[in-house]
């Protein structure tokens, strides 16, 4: 009985992890893109340089960077080393980089 246990509840374990991993995921809706995409270009903003900053999805912005809303989407967008990011505002990471 032991024998069969220990397996099952470890990979009852492994699957709650993953399940944990992929709540973090943030999905972007196609509407949303197309609605910040166009906010951005009509909404033109400086870029902001942050040195050593790699932007990328999950990297974090610092606190002096100031995120700019759009109507009707939770997240906010910045402009920063010339690259146009949108930015989950209770982590402040990255979560795509706007072309």
């Amino acid at each position: 009985m032991k024998t069969t246990l220990i397996p099952a509840v470890a990979g009852l374990a492994l699957l709650a992890g993953l399940g944990f991993a992929l709540a973090d995921e943030i999905i972007v809706t196609p509407e949303q893109q197309t609605v910040v995409k166009e906010y951005v270009h009509k909404h033109k903003i400086a870029s902001v340089n942050v040195l050593g900053l790699e932007l990328g999805i999950g990297s974090a912005v610092p606190d002096t960077v100031e995120l700019q809303t759009v109507p009707d989407v939770k997240y906010r967008y910045a402009v920063i080393n010339d690259h146009t990011v949108l930015i989950d505002p209770s982590s402040r990471k990255v979560i795509q980089v706007i072309e």
